[in-house]
């Protein structure tokens, strides 16, 4: 074996102890793949919480305009959106991070704050992402048991900081499960925690209680506070990737040397800036996913598979033969989100879609209901 060879062997091996255990972030499943999977010709999407009336016209609109111009690389600090969403939280330029979906905000501030050694605190069924996050940063994951209804256990999160805790995410609403804390039970968590600490608030779903919390931005109060938010949802833009968090104008500068430059398109920066203005649409279509969402939660509860209430844009459906119900769905082009890489494998998570597509999925379930119970 020549010299070449071996050093190929050895940087291998190097590479597969580093990456050991490590896996990526599996999306739901592409209405491409189950067409092609089922030969058939139309599915319904329901796996991947994305808002199923689209972006708002303005922000297309934003997005033609822009073609002309994708041969220039985009602004790299964001300066347009930056200076739309400091105005709109009340906040200084400075304290605004504009990422690549909120998935790279969160990602980016695990990456620089916590390292091999330091702990990450987060609850069991918190968003998956801050596992991943943790574990390609070298760090100690701390996944705390949530609470019988599957949300944070805040009391245990507090008990599980140390010495070594370096970052503490808590999402709000929850994804996967939909629950929900108040702004004092939060407050009360933060002002028990060591100002050193980042407490990253993670709120993706955050439109969709709007009208029955306070806005936390306004709210609450800790030196290492980082409230992150989305395009993807509410407003949306989930295939432009633009995300942002608002925090301390220090902290966000030790991030933005982890941050890569042109990290967000001009597609993304011009559309998140046009749906920002075109507030009434998105809420518009917020009130109807609530409205959507609380006849899925009436009949789910009526059909026996109820998960209880959910606060973001999708409902939980519990089942014992929650997987048998996910393939015969799938057969009928409907593609739900399994839970079990949670620890949930009696869970389905169903995005709240149009009337038309809740139409097909009720319809949908109560067949598989039927061949399940055979």
């Amino acid at each position: 074996m020549s010299e070449t060879d071996c050093m190929e062997i050895d940087w291998m091996a190097r590479a597969v102890a580093q990456t050991q255990g490590l896996y990526p972030y599996i999306p739901g499943k592409p209405v491409e793949q189950l067409l092609r999977e089922k030969g058939l010709p139309h599915a319904v999407k329901l796996a991947s919480n994305e808002n199923a009336y689209g972006p708002s016209p303005k922000a297309m609109a934003a997005m033609q305009m822009e073609i002309s111009e994708v041969h220039r690389y985009p602004d790299g600090d964001c300066t347009a959106l930056k200076m739309a969403l400091a105005e709109r939280h009340v906040v200084k330029t400075s304290q605004v991070l504009i990422g690549n979906g909120s998935n790279e905000v969160l990602e980016l501030l695990i990456r620089c704050f916590a390292g091999v050694g330091d702990e990450v605190v987060y609850s069991q069924r918190g968003f998956i992402v801050y596992a991943l996050a943790t574990q390609a940063a070298g760090a100690i994951q701390i996944a705390v048991p949530d609470t019988a209804e599957l949300g944070h256990d805040l009391h245990a999160m507090a008990a599980a900081v140390t010495d070594k805790t370096k970052v503490v995410c808590i999402a709000n609403p929850n994804n996967p499960t939909g629950t929900l804390l108040n702004n004092d039970e939060l407050q009360t968590f933060l002002d028990a925690r060591p100002r050193h600490i980042v407490v990253i608030l993670d709120e993706a779903y955050d439109e969709f209680v709007a009208d029955v919390k306070s806005d936390s931005l306004q709210t609450l109060k800790h030196p290492g506070l980082v409230v992150s938010r989305t395009f993807s949802k509410a407003y949306g833009l989930a295939g432009c990737r633009v995300g942002y968090a608002v925090a301390d104008a220090s902290l966000l500068a030790v991030v933005n040397r982890f941050r890569e430059p042109f990290n967000v398109n001009n597609f993304a920066q011009v559309a998140a800036l046009a749906a920002l203005d075109d507030e009434e649409w998105v809420m518009d279509k917020v009130a109807k996913i609530k409205t959507e969402r609380t006849r899925l939660e009436t009949a789910f509860d009526g059909l026996g598979v109820s998960a209880g209430k959910s606060y973001a844009n999708f409902v939980l459906l519990k089942h014992a033969k929650a997987g048998d119900i996910l393939n015969e769905l799938e057969d009928q082009g409907i593609i739900p989100r399994p839970l079990a890489g949670y620890g949930l494998k009696d869970y389905l998570r169903i995005s709240v879609g149009t009337s038309e597509e809740n139409d097909a999925l009720l319809q949908g379930l109560d067949v598989a209901l039927k061949q399940v119970a055979v």
